[in-house]
């Protein structure tokens, strides 16, 4: 019962627009922990839901996320429709493209948290590590710099290694954008990289 009275408190919170970045996370941490628990609630994916979006979206996170049929942002989180702004790509990089995406969302949507989700097993990290980038040439450009210094870190598993430090890289660009980094200053949104482990589902942020 408490968890589902924090779970409203959260999304009325948000709602009213009173929902600060810190409590974003926690929510984001608490619809993983009932995903790992098997407690879902599958919220917001009624009728009324619906109807109530669409006029417009208030997304209280921007999820940016690998491709991979097996990481799927709604689920990982249990939210539901208008709950997450999605933006998937293999190896979950961060390009002109992705960029524009993520500034459209904090500059009209208004979101208190931006996400980027690395996942364990990432074959477009896989791909860089092992030097087979064949047709995946501009996602690998992306990728290689933290494989570079994954393998300069001489770690037990360079896979892992490189998939997280993709993700903080990924993080440090996005706030670079002036849009991202004055609302971040301003403590309005906070940025964050994870990490997603595929057979226990759990999501550990990485800072």
């Amino acid at each position: 019962m408490k968890q589902v009275l924090f779970f409203l408190f959260l999304c009325v919170g948000a709602l009213n627009g009173a929902q600060t970045p810190e409590e974003a996370l926690q929510r984001l941490k608490e619809g993983n922990k009932r995903f790992v628990d098997e407690t879902l609630l599958h919220p917001d994916r009624t009728h009324e839901r619906r109807e109530s979006l669409a006029e417009g979206q208030f997304p209280y996170a921007v999820i940016v996320t690998c491709s991979d049929s097996r990481v799927v942002p709604e689920v990982i989180f249990d939210e539901g429709l208008g709950d997450l702004f999605v933006i998937r790509v293999a190896g979950n990089v961060v390009g002109p493209t992705e960029l524009e995406s993520i500034e459209y969302a904090v500059g009209h949507l208004h979101p208190e948290i931006v996400v980027v989700m690395g996942h364990e097993k990432c074959g477009a990290v896989d791909a860089v590590a092992k030097g087979d980038t064949k047709g995946i040439a501009t996602i690998a450009k992306y990728i290689k710099p933290s494989v570079k210094k994954a393998k300069s870190m001489n770690p037990k598993d360079l896979l892992e290694l490189s998939v997280k430090l993709n993700a903080l890289r990924m993080r440090t660009f996005i706030l670079k954008s002036p849009i991202v980094n004055q609302r971040n200053q301003e403590k309005e949104i906070g940025v964050y990289s994870a990490y997603y482990n595929l057979p226990t589902g759990v999501v550990d942020f990485l800072d």
